[in-house]
């Protein structure tokens, strides 16, 4: 009799223990990807996207992210480990490409970069999202885009037709990218390259920092002070703007940091300011106390 009163109890704390590490394991699970989906396609050119789907039934938060390039090079990355920081947080993850210049010069980027929040938005019941925890992000040509996706109007004259009226996204990461195209920059070059067929006027619109109003989404930016690309005083000068119009915003420094070139150490310190910029912004829920 005691022999069996004692494996009984085995067995209910067993099964407790199991109970309780399932949330944990369901956490742990890999994403559920989707591949190769094309968002929009604009004059026979197929533009496309990778979705890296938390498990579960409950709507997750969602990052929609723009590659780096400066608009000319430069292509999504190919596999969910690349952003391993955010689907630890508990994002579904959109991976984007879009059209580079020599597809299509400007302003053709940021309209796909625009179709893609349509999308995320219109599919969020399909694939779990939470169409109200939308953040879009982006290094460097991405952080731009990133930017314009979300300051630019609701219904921007030069969007594509089939993407009118992009909804308002939930927060900006803008890793490094340029405010002001007609700005001294080490990638001109490549910015006139992409702006070819519009010049001094279509940069001066596309300009982050020709778009600041007040209603933007809340911002962080990211940026090197030792940046040989894209001037750290770019950031400075968006910050300062965006912050006399009354938008949340915040400029996290690397000291020494060059363009994309951060330390370990200094990376651990820029996904712990996203994750405490997210929660302060209740697009992540506050961290657990001890």
């Amino acid at each position: 009799m005691i022999l069996r009163r004692a494996m009984r109890v085995r067995r209910i704390a067993l099964l407790a223990l199991l109970v309780a590490a399932a949330p944990l394991a369901a956490q742990s699970r890999p994403p559920v990807e989707h591949r190769d989906i094309a968002y929009v396609t604009t004059n026979g050119v197929a533009s496309q996207l990778d979705v890296y789907q938390q498990a579960g039934t409950t709507p997750t938060p969602v990052l929609l992210y723009f590659h780096g390039g400066a608009w000319t090079t430069g292509q999504r990355p190919a596999a969910a480990s690349s952003f391993g920081s955010f689907l630890k947080l508990g994002f579904s993850v959109v991976s984007v490409s879009y059209r580079l210049s020599g597809v299509a010069p400007a302003p053709a980027a940021v309209q796909d970069a625009r179709c893609a929040v349509k999308w995320v938005h219109d599919n969020a019941a399909r694939y779990g999202f939470d169409p109200n925890r939308i953040v879009v992000h982006g290094t460097s040509a991405g952080g731009h885009l990133a930017l314009l996706a979300a300051m630019l109007p609701a219904r921007w004259s030069r969007d594509l037709p089939q993407c009118a009226g992009v909804p308002r996204v939930a927060a900006v990461l803008d890793y490094y990218g340029p405010a002001d195209l007609l700005g001294a920059s080490a990638v001109s070059h490549r910015t006139r390259e992409w702006l070819r067929d519009g010049g001094a006027a279509l940069g001066r619109e596309l300009s982050p920092i020709a778009q600041v109003r007040a209603g933007h989404p809340p911002v962080l930016i990211v940026h090197g002070d030792a940046d040989p690309t894209v001037p750290h005083e770019q950031s400075v000068r968006l910050r300062d703007a965006l912050a006399k119009a009354g938008v949340t915003v915040r400029l996290h420094t690397v000291s020494g940091g060059q363009h994309g070139k951060f330390e370990p150490a200094q990376r651990a310190a820029i996904v712990q300011t996203v994750a405490d910029f997210l929660r302060e912004q209740r697009i992540l829920p506050a961290a657990d106390t001890p």
